[in-house]
């Protein structure tokens, strides 16, 4: 079995399972505009990178439905964000935008740093 045919089987049984649990799928373009419109990246960075104020939220970001329960409830340095402020289309556009921030590359393969 090759592994690209795995990998694709793979990204599909997740997406099953993301869509059968509840979570709504968004648009990442529109995730990317929420992003910046909503202030996320003030504390997590333009691609979710984290820093001083907030947490690291990509790449691989947590699964969708704990991602929401988090920004609706939390308790910590970052407020809750409630419907009234952030719709859930905009929190699952957000999710969306997240997912498609790719890893970057790993430092073994860049030259410079590997004299």
């Amino acid at each position: 079995m090759n592994v690209s045919f795995l990998r694709t089987w793979a990204l599909a049984a997740t997406a099953a399972c993301v869509l059968s649990s509840g979570a709504v799928a968004g648009d990442a373009a529109k995730g990317k505009i929420a992003f910046v419109k909503n202030g996320c990246y003030q504390c997590h960075g333009f691609v979710g990178q984290g820093g001083q104020a907030g947490a690291k939220l990509a790449p691989k970001p947590m699964p969708q439905e704990a991602f929401v329960n988090f920004v609706r409830t939390t308790s910590r340095a970052m407020p809750p964000y409630s419907e009234q402020i952030l719709s859930n289309e905009d929190l699952a556009d957000i999710y969306a935008y997240l997912e498609t921030i790719p890893a970057g590359p790993d430092p073994k393969s860049i030259p410079l740093l590997n004299p």
